[in-house]
Formats: C-alpha cells, structure tokens, sequence
C-alpha cells in the first residue's frame, strides 16, 4: 500500500527519512552512514521519483490543506491536525491546516483552480509549484499542484558518491524513492552542500 492510499484510508503522510545520516554537530551535510531504516534503498529496492522544491499540500475528500510545522515550544494553531510526533532532534511538529480563504492561502487557492490545466483530484500529497512558491526555482509560469511520486529517475544511483555526482549535474532538488509497502526515504543536492544547477 503507497502513502497515497495511506492517506485515502483516514491516515496521514509522516516525514520522509533521509537516506544518509546528518553532521548535526558540525556542517549539517550528510555523510555516508545509511539512516537506520533506509537499507532498502542501496539494496535496490523501490523506486526512484524526483522530488520538486515547493511546498507540501494534501487532498483529502475533495478538500486542500497546507502542511504546517509547529516550532518547538509553540502552540498549534485551530484546526491543526498532526502528521507525526515532534522531531527530537529540531523539535519541529509537522502536520496539516485547511487552505483558508485568506491572501496567505492564494497560492494554493489558485494552484487548485489550474488543476483543469494540471490535474489533481486523487487523495493524496502534492507539491505547491508557481511563480510565488520558493523562488519558483522550478520555473513553471503558473501556480500548480504536481502530485508525489509519478516522475520516474530510472537512472537515479543508490551509492553515496554517485548520488553526490548525479544531483551535482542534474538540476533537481533530489530524491524521493518509494516501497511498494508505502515507506519512502529522500536525499537532497544540498544534504550533499550542492547548489542547483541553472
């Protein structure tokens, strides 16, 4: 069962592991230790999906939500629902707020509504993508809402150097790769201190 399908049945999408272990006391960069859990992905399994820089949303039952991570030491605000416990390490409490009608939510509002252009509709978790998401370093002209885990990196590698060398040229923010049992584990180009290439 994927995280999608997770999700259409009632449960919430927890924060993907990384697939190498942090320099938390140092510079922050990944080394090459494999995060405990992450195993299956240098044993080949799963699938390799790019991972895009914008913004996380959820559709459930027809209806859009923002993620929204709770400082440590502050309060959820009202209708918060959470996705998974505190991070001990930041302290950060990752969860879900109904996209509003407020001008902070007219990004999703609008991503939405282009969803006839790109279409959206399934449960499940997206990317918030556009012109006024990030610094749109994805440079699409609209605001859009691309669902996770539909774009294929067959050529993706699993071993620490060539992943570092693949994500140094291939102008993506990393990679998501995905269990047939719904587990999924992530790198990023700057886990490695890489920038994108443009």
């Amino acid at each position: 069962m994927d995280a999608v399908n997770r999700l259409a049945g009632g449960e919430v999408m927890q924060k993907i592991i990384s697939l190498f272990q942090r320099n938390y006391d140092g510079d922050r960069l990944v080394r090459n230790e494999i995060v405990p859990g992450a195993e299956w992905v240098v044993a080949g399994e799963g699938v390799a999906t790019r991972k895009w820089d914008g913004t996380c949303a959820m559709i459930r039952d027809g209806k859009l939500f923002k993620r929204h991570d709770v400082k440590q030491g502050k309060v959820p605000p009202d209708g918060w629902e959470q996705a998974q416990d505190p991070d001990p390490v930041s302290g950060h409490w990752p969860g879900w707020l109904a996209v509003g009608d407020g001008p902070e939510d007219r990004w999703f509002r609008e991503a939405f509504i282009n969803g006839g252009i790109y279409p959206v509709g399934p449960d499940g978790t997206y990317e918030l993508l556009g012109p006024k998401v990030q610094g749109n370093p994805e440079d699409f002209s609209i605001h859009i809402l691309l669902r996770h885990g539909v774009h294929p990196l067959p050529d993706a590698p699993r071993t620490f150097d060539a992943l570092r060398n693949y994500l140094a040229t291939a102008n993506i923010e990393g990679i998501v790769w995905h269990h047939e049992d719904g587990r999924m584990v992530k790198i990023k180009a700057k886990d490695f201190g890489l920038k994108r290439v443009k």
